[in-house]
């Protein structure tokens, strides 16, 4: 990478002024990244590409350490807000299956990986073994903002969620082990120190993430707006403390954030739409940085050796990952077909990359570019083609009515209860049933109907519409009965209870 004069602004206005306009342009292509069909991190980095060296720009910045820790902090953003949105019920079934193909099948990708890195393009071992480790952690972000127009089965989205939530964890321990310089420690012992990190990272995560849900829901802050800070703050507090116990912090923040995203927490949606934000931000912010690291005119004499190694990477080494991994599981080959090619490499690779930069280790400079350009192509290939294979083999989802509710709580401390208020969305099977139909328990019931702008008090008899806004009281004991019923009727109608349908969580909850 060639070294320049370091980066430097003159004012705090300069600063702002030059954040903005970046800011700017990346938000509005999201525009174009929704219309194209293209992984957002493409757009992001062809901003930092541009207003960088041999850019438009000629913007020099080549401090990797700066990149790694910028990086890892936007990483524990991502993973808290995906961890935010991860819904238990949908993840559970498919836990067993992301978690062996979070650990064997990412040591059968960086075996066949760094094989073909070192038979095929000639690079030392070591060097390949980075490869490998480095490309094998596949990034959520990058598979679902191409598959938000077409809705899998929720054993496929569980699967590949999860897998990219752990996954993060062992590669970076594999990177770590392969950029230290000296000799690399054998295998039985980097088997110990993956699952010796997982174990400590996990039991933190889970901890932090239940008692961060348990006091949030039980102590009434004095401002809505604090609830947002608030979780953000748990979740980095579980990344932090199990990183300084030598576990994995990646892990322990995205455990932490999926206790707390089911944890049916005070102002809900505020928090959603405030992780997600920042999420976004932490995006275009590393995506640009890495796009500002990279030196493109190095780019051209790694062009193809990247080419060969996502080659090997994409059909033969992530294939044989899941079927080795997913062979207990007895999952159809069709499901088994779209998980991989569904492998997305994005942010995570990159800036693990500027790991063996910054350990100084040899030929980490074209590691680094080899990297860059496999993630760029291969998402570039993938990416649009997603869609059209998920159609293909016929694996779209076919249940569009269960349209769950996105209920706010507020906490009336003084009082012991809570106000729920939701509105009815369009495809939900509330629509046209009656208040008395809802058969909340004893100690709940709708208080307020917001109807086109005109709000007024419900009789039993009210007739719920789709777009309706309500307003429901529930003392403290009933909060969750509450809900859960509400949720039931949302998806099942008002026969929800007979049909099996959830939310019978205590007497008068029976549709």
């Amino acid at each position: 990478m060639r070294k320049g004069r370091p980066l430097t602004v003159h004012t705090l206005n300069e600063l702002l002024l030059v954040c903005s306009l970046v800011l700017l342009i990346a938000v509005a292509a999201v525009r174009i990244s929704s219309r194209s069909g293209l992984p957002s991190l493409l757009i992001y980095l062809g901003i930092g590409i541009a207003i960088g060296q041999d850019g438009i720009g000629n913007v020099v910045f080549d401090n990797a350490e700066l990149t790694q820790v910028i990086g890892y902090a936007a990483l524990v953003v991502i993973l808290a807000e995906g961890g935010l949105g991860t819904k238990w019920k949908e993840i559970r079934p498919a836990l067993p299956a992301a978690i062996v193909l979070s650990l064997v099948g990412v040591a059968v990708s960086v075996g066949i990986t760094a094989a073909g890195a070192h038979y095929l393009v000639g690079l030392e071992w070591r060097q390949a073994l980075l490869i490998g480790a480095v490309v094998s952690s596949t990034d959520a972000a990058a598979v679902f903002s191409v598959l938000r127009k077409v809705p899998l089965p929720s054993r496929i989205t569980g699967v590949l969620e999860a897998e990219s939530g752990f996954n993060d964890a062992p590669v970076v321990i594999l990177v770590v082990a392969f950029a230290t310089v000296g000799p690399i420690d054998d295998w039985y012992v980097l088997l110990g120190k993956i699952a010796l990190e997982l174990v400590i990272g996990a039991a933190i995560g889970l901890t932090v993430g239940f008692l961060g849900s348990y006091g949030l829901r039980h102590v009434a802050l004095p401002a809505s707006g604090l609830y947002p800070i608030a979780v953000m703050a748990i979740a980095v507090t579980a990344y932090a403390a199990g990183a300084m116990a030598h576990g994995s912090g990646f892990l322990a923040v995205y455990l932490a954030a999926m206790v707390l995203g089911n944890a049916k927490l005070p102002h809900w949606p505020a928090t959603r739409g405030f992780a997600d934000g920042l999420g976004w931000i932490a995006q275009i912010g590393m995506f640009v940085l890495l796009g500002l690291l990279v030196t493109p005119h190095e780019l051209v004499n790694d062009f193809w050796p990247a080419v060969i190694i996502g080659l090997v990477l994409t059909m033969v080494a992530r294939p044989l990952e899941v079927f080795v991994s997913l062979l207990p599981f007895r999952i159809p080959w069709r499901e088994q077909a779209l998980m991989s090619w569904a492998g997305l490499r994005g942010a995570v690779p990159i800036i693990l990359a500027t790991i063996p930069m910054v350990s100084g280790i040899e030929g980490s400079d074209r590691v680094f570019n080899i990297v860059f350009v496999l993630v760029v192509v291969y998402t570039l290939v993938q990416g649009p083609t997603l869609p059209w294979l998920a159609r293909k083999l016929e694996l779209g989802a076919t249940d569009q009515n269960a349209s769950d509710l996105g209920i706010e709580s507020a906490p009336l401390e003084k009082l012991r209860g809570h106000l729920l208020s939701f509105a009815i969305p369009a495809a939900s099977r509330m629509h046209g049933v009656e208040v008395s139909e809802l058969r909340l328990p004893p100690g709940a019931s709708v208080t307020l109907v917001v109807r086109e702008g005109k709000s007024f008090v419900p009789l039993p008899s009210t007739v719920l519409r789709r777009g309706d806004e309500l307003l429901v009281v529930a003392t403290d004991p009933v909060r969750d009965a509450a809900e859960a019923r509400l949720r039931a009727v949302a998806r099942g109608g008002k026969l929800a209870g007979w049909l099996g349908t959830g939310g019978n969580g205590s007497a008068g909850s029976r549709g």
